[in-house]
């Protein structure tokens, strides 16, 4: 099994009330593959490469306004997927509890995780996922995901060193959360019983927390740090690159039906985000069509103020769905030296970027 190595939302922002979707039944047909040259297929295809397909075929996303969906808004408000015939339907659940199960089922085909000790438990224990492409990295210098700390701190805290004794904020134990902290106190010279751990699940009331000295710093997300920032509670401090370069936040996960036995349909639903990626990365990266991007996102995000998105540091999306696969396998490494995780798992079961490598061939690697 082919996997891509790269040298390269989690929640999201406000409180949303998330509500369990009931998944509608799927089409599940095939298309008939025809046997065409390229370039003949691009003649008379909308989508100008792959031929969409014969019957209609609908494909449910778990997401919930996570910014980190970009590419699936996009695609779908500029109608790739409809290129492709496939219509898709968001669904919504409380937790990833509710979507692991769903999505080997197959009651959903594409969902978004975020790197905890439980994801990794879950597949570990028999849930049958599979991780497939990007969907949430921090871009050098600009992380979306990164230390803050209080202006009360400003004149105290000058290097990383300097968190020594310190109140630190983060969401959750054994997470992507956690993972970024310890490879920051690790990165400054320190050990976790240097620095104060404060467990604050909820990124919005580290705002308060730090605003009135509770805690010292904390590592929170955007668009709240651009909004305390804003508000003159905390200031960004160095970045989440400078100690963990290569940080595999979120990725795109898809159900062993969906890879497996539905591969018609998946390598356009693929082509078809990859667009929307690309998209995205056309209006935060070069600038192109920004404002038609910001609209789209405003439309389908918790974060409705268009001028707020011209200030925050936006979630990497690599436009050719790549993966710190690396860093994966390092986070898991990470839980299981704390004791939170059961089980084995066999990455390169876990791991299939296949249709996202065709999916590239289809459409053309991204110019960067």
């Amino acid at each position: 099994m082919a996997k891509w190595m790269k040298n390269g939302f989690l929640l999201s922002l406000f409180a949303i009330a998330l509500i369990v979707g009931a998944c509608s039944p799927k089409e599940t047909a095939k298309p008939v593959v025809e046997d065409k040259k390229p370039e003949e297929v691009a003649a008379v295809n909308p989508s100008g490469d792959l031929a969409p397909l014969e019957k209609r075929a609908k494909v449910v996303i778990a997401e919930d306004g996570a910014a980190s969906g970009a590419g699936f808004y996009i695609a779908k408000e500029r109608g790739y997927f409809e290129d492709y015939n496939i219509e898709v339907e968001f669904a919504q659940f409380a937790n990833s509890d509710d979507m692991l199960p769903a999505l080997a089922a197959g009651e959903v085909d594409i969902a978004g995780g975020v790197s905890t000790a439980s994801f990794f438990n879950a597949i570990g224990q028999g849930i049958d996922v599979k991780i497939i492409a990007d969907k949430g990295h921090n871009v050098p210098g600009k992380s979306y995901f990164t230390l803050v700390i209080g202006n009360h701190m400003v004149d105290v805290i000058k290097e990383y060193k300097d968190l020594k004794g310190k109140k630190v904020g983060v969401s959750s134990h054994n997470s992507i959360d956690e993972y970024i902290f310890e490879e920051m106190i690790k990165y400054a010279g320190l050990t976790k019983d240097d620095v104060e751990f404060v467990l604050m699940s909820d990124f919005g009331s580290m705002l308060g927390a730090i605003s009135n000295g509770t805690i010292d710093a904390a590592v929170n997300i955007e668009p709240l740090i651009a909004t305390g920032v804003e508000k003159g509670f905390h200031v960004r401090f160095g970045d989440t690159t400078d100690f963990a370069p290569e940080s595999q936040i979120a990725m795109v996960l898809g159900s062993p039906q969906f890879m497996a036995e539905e591969q018609d349909i998946s390598l356009r639903f693929m082509a078809a985000y990859l667009k929307g990626v690309r998209d995205y990365n056309d209006g935060f990266i070069k600038g192109e069509g920004k404002d038609e991007i910001i609209d789209i996102m405003t439309k389908h995000t918790a974060l409705k103020d268009p001028a707020l998105w011209e200030k925050v540091n936006v979630t990497g999306l690599d436009p050719d769905g790549k993966m710190f696969i690396d860093d994966i396998k390092k986070q898991y490494d990470a839980y299981k030296a704390n004791g939170a995780i059961r089980g084995e798992i066999d990455f390169d079961k876990a791991i299939d970027t296949s249709i996202t490598e065709k999916a590239v061939e289809a459409i053309g690697e991204y110019k960067r």
